[in-house]
């Protein structure tokens, strides 16, 4: 009785919060106040910065997510794929099919509907480094070939190292589940102490802007959605008011847990997005899509590593800043949030398994939807007269219900979309407020209800504060600021991880006079 007692007494009384709950907390609050009352000075101090970190370090972002990806190859392909995280008799908590509809949908599902039509065909009508003739067919291949590189294997790469590296330290070595444990090998005792709690600060101050990027793009497509197909004003008010409820729905579902929120919100929002791929993809002009796919496929494969380390040095630095440099440094920025995530789901993996999952059916995930959704629109615009390119061009969020417009039913599947938009920007936010807490109360699995609705809160108002400073511009040079430290780190764990798998004990077992006395002082179990 005794013990049943300490048991629940554990798991009912959380830890007090830290410093690292309140330096991150003030640091959040400022910068609210900061963008609140001197918006236009935040605005003049991010394009400045924006210009210096990408004018002169842009290539850093490159480099770096491209080593990352080479890093991973070579260590699943290798010995250390074997290595599970967690013991080596653990096995998956969850079935393969809800943990990859997990990590879609609370990673970023938002994407699929905000960039599926508009970044292939905006590419189209202006293809990047003047690689294509405007509106030609090799226009449509080159657009989808960037598409690819913008969400594909480079982002989540940094995904994967995030997760393998939090996984490999929480469930393999029984650490905390921060991130400045990961870093001991470099480190050492240092992150027990003031280093340690800077580099989980930083983690969610980064984690924060990646996530109310999200949420900003969110909103304005939602907003976009209602606007175009049932007439609702468009307009910051409204996008406010989008945040709002939403910042109640996903910190409701945050309470509710792991498994009953994320989950049931995961495994809906994919299922929903299988049928509106469905759809398009029969109703649509099936043939030159795949053909169109196939032939993308090949392009991004053949430049794959001249992609990978093209530059903004030769004038083209206003369009790397908003497309490459913004979409590497927002992954960048997610980093920390979806290594907890993914951690958190993925006990009992291998590292082989995870890296082909988390890196290989993603990507293949994203080339379909992108091929289906925007070598449709491509199909319109140059084949049927269609004006998607041009409702894209004069705001981004209409590309898609552009495109559904020429579909059966427009209205029934524009609504389908947004209700996708609402469960992806739901799941995502509830995901984000749940690592947010868990990293801000010293890696609790279970924060405390109060920590969850503080977060999303703060989540929420981040977002309006900088959606009603700038727009997307405000929250795309955000998140390319925030990412910058985040480079440095993203490449510290990657070395970690490296030094620490090749000491791990499956591959050098313990001496067995030492396992022994481990053995002789583990406590004896009382009835």
């Amino acid at each position: 009785m005794a013990r049943a007692t300490a048991t629940t007494r554990r798991h009912t009384t959380s830890p007090p919060l830290g410093s690292v709950f309140y330096a991150s907390v003030t640091l959040c609050g400022l910068f609210v106040l900061w963008a609140t009352l001197f918006t236009e000075n935040l605005n003049a101090v991010t394009s400045t910065a924006l210009n210096r970190v990408t004018g002169e370090f842009g290539w850093v972002y490159l480099v770096s997510s491209l080593g990352v990806l080479v890093f991973l190859i070579v260590l699943a392909a290798g010995r250390f794929g074997r290595i599970r995280l967690g013991a080596d008799t653990d096995r998956p908590e969850f079935g393969t099919v809800s943990w990859l509809a997990m990590i879609l949908a609370a990673v970023m599902g938002i994407g699929l509907v905000s960039y599926g039509v508009s970044e292939p065909i905006s590419h189209f009508a202006e293809p990047p480094h003047g690689l294509a003739q405007p509106g030609s067919r090799h226009a449509a291949v080159v657009a989808l070939q960037h598409s690819f590189f913008d969400w594909g294997l480079h982002a989540w790469a940094i995904f994967a190292v995030f997760g393998i590296a939090l996984g490999y330290s929480t469930h393999r070595k029984g650490r905390k589940g921060l991130v400045s444990p990961m870093l001991r090998p470099v480190l050492g005792r240092r992150v027990d102490g003031p280093v340690g709690k800077a580099v989980d600060v930083l983690a969610i101050f980064a984690t924060l802007f990646g996530t109310t990027t999200s949420l900003g793009l969110g909103a304005l497509q939602i907003n976009g959605g209602l606007s175009r197909v049932f007439g609702m004003p468009a307009g910051t008010g409204t996008q406010v008011l989008i945040i709002a409820v939403v910042t109640i729905l996903f910190t409701i579902s945050a309470i509710t847990g792991l498994h009953r929120g994320v989950r049931f919100l995961s495994e809906s929002s994919m299922g929903l997005a299988g049928l509106l791929f469905a759809f398009v993809l029969i109703a649509g002009p099936s043939a030159f899509v795949l053909n169109l796919f196939v032939e993308s496929i090949g392009q991004y494969v053949g430049d794959f590593v001249p992609m990978s380390l093209r530059t903004g040095s030769s004038g083209e630095l206003a369009w790397m800043q908003n497309w490459t440099y913004f979409m590497l440094a927002w992954w960048i920025s997610w980093g920390a949030f979806v290594g907890v995530f993914l951690a958190r789901i993925s006990r009992g993996r291998t590292i082989r398994e995870f890296v082909v999952a988390v890196i290989g059916v993603p990507s293949a995930v994203f080339f379909l939807w992108f091929s289906v959704f925007g070598g449709s629109a491509i199909f319109q615009d140059a084949f049927r007269g269609g004006h998607v390119a041009g409702a894209a061009a004069q705001d981004s969020n209409n590309a898609i219900f552009a495109m559904l417009e020429a579909f059966p039913w427009p209205t029934a599947t524009s609504a389908v979309a947004m209700v996708l938009v609402l469960l992806f920007f739901v799941s995502g936010a509830d995901a984000n407020t749940f690592v947010l807490s868990m990293l801000s109360s010293d890696g609790e699995t279970k924060p405390r209800a109060a920590v969850l609705a503080l977060w999303g809160g703060l989540t929420g108002v981040t977002a309006i504060v900088l959606l009603v400073a700038g727009g997307l511009e405000a929250l795309q040079q955000t998140v390319i600021i925030t990412a910058a430290p985040f480079v440095v780190l993203m490449v510290g764990l990657a070395y970690s991880l490296w030094r620490e798998v090749r000491e791990d004990p499956l591959f050098r077992p313990e001496p067995e006079p030492a396992r022994a006395e481990r053995e002789a002082e583990k406590p004896v179990p009382t009835a």
